[in-house]
Order: structure tokens, then C-alpha cells, then sequence
């Protein structure tokens, strides 16, 4: 039997709290090597890695939050804890289904992310690293994930300015299959160039620092190359559509750059603009820029603003029932272990009995008269084990994990020692020894009487 005893905790390093350094910095070679690398880790039983352009979290399963946390700083090795947000067993549930529903995404319920939970959930079980715990915290967050794009707004419409910028591009210039350079790196950047992958044949991402383009380049999938800012004027005019989105506080692209690439539309998605305002000018040049673009974001903004109020109310229906089924679960679990076990001891106790009846006869036990001592031992199991078990099912309820979990150390089916090695207890409970009363549950120790109760 497999028990699911530990607590989850997780870490987020993601566009809202760290820079894109930080998020390449906390992501390993893959998320399927990030999970085998904590299951390595002491305590660690159970783990999965989420790795996006976006985002690096991680979430292990462990006995104690200590351990988990541990591992958790571990693995982000020398990235500054600013950077991260740590998230306990709840916080993490909860989490994942935010993350799933695009709540917790650049753009608002952006449908993407979905797919990449999955994928991250599909690495982790081929590493092995989802056990029970995660297994039931991943398939909710994906199931709640599926509800709030099929029962809610939250991903209808455009709401972000790149993706606002590729929808007039298509609706300009026929750019299927074409060419589309992207001049920046950051955020809008790499939101613009994830939404072009969908409707080009290849994408080249223009960066000051290169590497960072790069990274953009290998989020997509389509054909790409990362290009410094030198090579634009050349880029520009081989491509289909420009559209600039950099951090920049001066032009980008001036009436030099533009003047011999020919007829194109440029979109300057940048505040200050990228582009210099002569460049209007050029002919063959069409320049739009954010007031052209604006309006229509604002608009689908609120919409997803309304949708996320539905969805909110969804993650907060969804997680209730998670903690109600990991309760049930784990009490469940623990009854069955604890019934398990006391069988085992019946059983054993049964071929004693009879064995001592038929050697003091010298006659075998009939049919009959086993089936009466096999009934009363099963009477004597269930009248024993009621009142533990309604202690269980009411602790499950009131989330008194410390008794849940005391009862797993107790009855878990792992740690349950084989018949031949249980020990006896010679007299009555006086004789329990100091460490096995310390493990015991208050509620069994007070069953033993006042005299007996430290």
C-alpha cells in the first residue's frame, strides 16, 4: 500500500518578482533532469519542475516543510531569495491552480501555459517523480485549469499588445508563412514573438545582448535566429513585419535604418517609441504605434478583469475539495494500514489457538468450532479498532494532522513490523515502554487511564 504522508512546498522564481536573469539562472538543463537531481536529495520523495521563459518553480513532497525548504534553496543554488517566493503546503496547491488557470500568467488566462503544466507533469512522472501527493495536487490544478477556459472568458479576446500588434499585422499584410523580426527581448518582446510563431515561417529576435535573445528564440516553435542590433537595417529588409518592443530610452531605429528596406509595416510597441518619428516619412514605410493598438487591449483587459472573478471563485470550489479529498484519503489510508496490520496479528493469534486446542485434545478443531473462534477474534478486531477508527475519521475532519500522521508511524503498512517480530508486552499497559507511549496519539494514552498517562 502506498501512503501519501508528506506536505508539499514549492518555489517560484517568475516575471513577477524576478529579473529574466534570475529565471534562466533558476532553470536547470530540463525539467525531467531538475526533478531526478531533488529526488537525489535526502528526505525527497516526491518532486516536478515547471520551466517556461516565464517562470522556474519547483515543488518537492517531504516529511517535514525543513527538508522540503532545503532542498527547494538548494536547487536554486546562489539566486538571491529576493528573487524567489517560497510557498507552504496550501500556498503551493493553490498556486499550482492559479498558474494552471493563466492567473498567474503575463497575459492574463493566455491559454499556453496549460499545455506547459502538462508537459511538466508528463517529465516529472517519467522521472519519477509524482507520487500520490502531487499526483492529486497536478490533476486538480489541470482540471481546474480546462474548467476555467471552457466555462469562463478569461483566455477570448486580445489582451496583449503584442498579440494586439500580430492581429493587425495579419489584417495589413499577408504574413503566413513570411518572415517577422522582433526588436527587443523583455516581456512584450518575447510575448510578441510567441504570438508571431503561430502565424510565420520564422522569427528573428534583434537584442542588444544576444544571449537574451537567444533565450527568446529558443522558447518558439518555429524557426528562429537571434541577431544583434547592428544587423537590423539588414534583418528589416528581408522581413514581413517589424515590430519593435525594447526597454530603450532612446531610438532604436532611426530614418537611416529604415530607408532602404523598402515597402514594410513597422509597429513600435515601445513607450518611449523605438522609432524616430521621421521614419513616418520614408516612403514605402508604414509605422503604427501604441495609440493605434491601445484601445483594443483595454477593452479585452477588463473583459479577462471580469472572467478572472469567476475563476477566482472556481480555484476557491476546486482547492475546498482537494483538501476534503486529501483528507478522506489520508484517513482513509491510515484505517486500512491499521486494519491491515491488526488481521496480520489475528491470523498469527488464530494458528496459536488452534494449535494449543488440538495438541490439549489430540483432536483437530472442526469446521464449526473454527468458524466460532475465527467469528469471535473478527468481533474482538472490530470492537478494538472502532473507537481508533472514529478518532481517525473525526481527526481527518478537524485537520489534526498530528494524529493522522502519528497513526501512519504506528500502522503504515511500510513501516509495520512482519508477525514473527512484533514484540509482546509481558504486562499490562504499565509495562508500554517510555518511547512507543511518546509516539502514541493523547486520545489513545487517556484511553489507557489517569494512572497510566504521563
Amino acid at each position: 500500500m502506498t501512503i501519501g504522508t508528506g506536505i508539499i512546498a514549492g518555489i517560484s522564481v517568475s516575471h513577477s518578482d524576478a529579473a529574466v536573469e534570475d529565471i534562466e539562472a533558476a532553470c536547470a538543463e530540463s525539467q525531467r533532469v531538475a526533478v531526478e537531481s531533488l529526488l537525489d536529495r535526502p528526505g525527497i520523495s516526491e518532486a516536478f519542475v515547471l520551466q517556461t521563459c516565464n517562470r522556474a518553480e519547483a515543488y518537492v513532497v517531504a516529511e517535514d516543510e525543513t527538508t522540503a525548504q532545503e532542498a527547494l534553496e538548494d536547487h536554486l543554488g546562489d539566486i538571491g531569495a529576493e528573487a524567489g517566493r517560497e510557498l507552504g503546503h496550501e500556498t503551493s496547491l493553490r498556486h499550482l491552480m492559479r498558474v494552471a488557470c493563466g492567473l498567474e500568467s503575463l497575459v492574463l488566462g493566455e491559454d499556453q501555459i496549460l499545455g506547459q503544466v502538462r508537459d511538466a507533469y508528463e517529465d516529472a512522472r517519467a522521472a519519477g517523480g509524482i507520487g500520490p501527493t502531487l499526483d492529486d495536487a497536478l490533476l486538480k490544478a489541470l482540471h481546474v485549469g480546462e474548467r476555467a477556459r471552457s466555462e469562463t472568458a478569461i483566455n477570448e479576446g486580445v489582451v496583449s499588445l503584442g498579440s494586439a500588434a500580430v492581429r493587425l499585422a495579419k489584417s495589413e499584410r499577408d504574413i503566413d508563412g513570411g518572415t517577422a523580426l522582433v526588436v527587443g527581448a523583455g516581456e512584450m518582446a518575447t510575448l510578441t514573438a510567441q504570438a508571431l510563431a503561430d502565424e510565420v515561417g520564422r522569427v528573428l529576435v534583434a537584442n542588444r545582448t544576444i544571449p537574451h535573445a537567444e533565450h527568446v528564440v529558443n522558447e518558439l516553435e518555429v524557426d528562429g535566429s537571434a541577431i544583434g542590433l547592428d544587423a537590423v537595417p539588414a534583418a528589416a529588409a528581408d522581413a514581413d513585419i517589424v515590430i519593435t518592443a525594447t526597454g530603450s530610452s532612446d531610438h532604436v531605429l532611426d530614418h537611416e535604418d529604415l530607408t532602404e528596406i523598402g515597402e514594410a509595416l513597422v509597429i513600435d510597441l515601445a513607450q518611449p517609441r523605438d522609432v524616430a518619428p521621421v521614419a513616418d516619412d520614408i516612403n514605402g514605410v508604414e509605422v503604427r504605434d501604441l495609440d493605434t493598438l491601445q484601445s483594443v487591449t483595454d477593452r479585452t483587459r477588463e473583459q479577462r478583469r471580469e472572467a478572472a472573478e469567476a475563476v477566482e471563485a472556481m480555484i476557491d470550489e476546486e482547492f475546498d475539495h482537494l483538501i476534503s479529498q486529501y483528507k478522506r484519503k489520508r484517513a482513509d489510508q491510515v484505517i486500512a494500514a491499521m486494519y491491515e496490520g491488526a488481521e496480520r496479528v489475528k491470523a498469527r493469534e488464530l494458528r496459536t489457538a488452534i494449535s494449543k486446542l488440538e495438541a490439549e485434545t489430540d483432536d483437530d478443531v472442526t469446521e464449526a468450532e473454527r468458524e466460532v473462534i475465527e467469528a469471535m477474534a473478527d468481533a474482538l478486531v472490530g470492537q478494538l479498532l472502532s473507537a481508533p477508527t472514529e478518532s481517525l475519521r473525526e481527526a481527518a475532519e478537524n485537520d489534526d494532522w498530528s494524529t493522522i500522521n502519528t497513526a501512519l508511524q504506528l500502522f503504515g503498512s511500510s513501516l509495520q513490523p512482519e508477525p514473527a517480530d512484533i514484540p509482546s508486552i509481558p504486562g499490562g499497559p504499565d509495562d508500554i515502554p517510555e518511547e512507543m507511549r511518546q509516539q502514541m496519539p493523547a486520545h489513545v494514552l487517556e484511553q489507557l487511564g489517569p494512572e497510566d498517562a504521563d
